[in-house]
């Protein structure tokens, strides 16, 4: 709410598109989590990412029809919406802690892929991209 008062003090209006974005987003949850008002910290991570990935997407495709007009607005509200997220984990921590989790469940085989994507998901909340863990979890398991 703080950043949102600021966004329009300054008149910044990028800012506030995206901020608004957040607070309805984060409004939604709370109504449709039946008789509570407080959005959990994982389930707020997912909404952050959830509006992130909406910008690039959207940014990539207004791209791939030459539209920059329309794609740099989507990026500035992803960098901003970014600055919410806690810093993601290098490559190389992502990868021990993949491996760990893989030696947890006793993982040998792309059988258990389910069973690891759930505890990396988990653990990598908010800290590394969905489609990168899957990517690494399946070269794992594969070798």
């Amino acid at each position: 709410m703080t950043a949102l008062k600021q966004a329009m003090k300054d008149k910044n209006v990028v800012a506030l598109e995206s901020l608004r974005a957040i607070k309805s987003g984060l409004l939604l949850l709370q109504s449709a989590a039946a008789g509570s008002d407080i959005v959990s910290e994982e389930e707020g991570l997912k909404l952050l990412q959830k509006l992130v990935k909406q910008r690039k997407d959207s940014a990539r495709i207004f791209s791939e029809q030459d539209r920059e007009d329309l794609a740099q607005p989507e990026l500035d509200q992803a960098a901003i919406i970014e600055a919410f997220l806690p810093k993601p984990l290098s490559e190389e921590e992502v990868t021990a802690i993949v491996e760990q989790i893989i030696t947890e469940v006793g993982a040998t085989s792309m059988k258990d892929m389910g069973r690891v994507m759930g505890q990396a998901n988990k653990a990598l909340a908010g800290k590394a991209e969905s489609a990168f863990v899957a990517q690494l979890i399946k070269t794992k398991l594969s070798t």
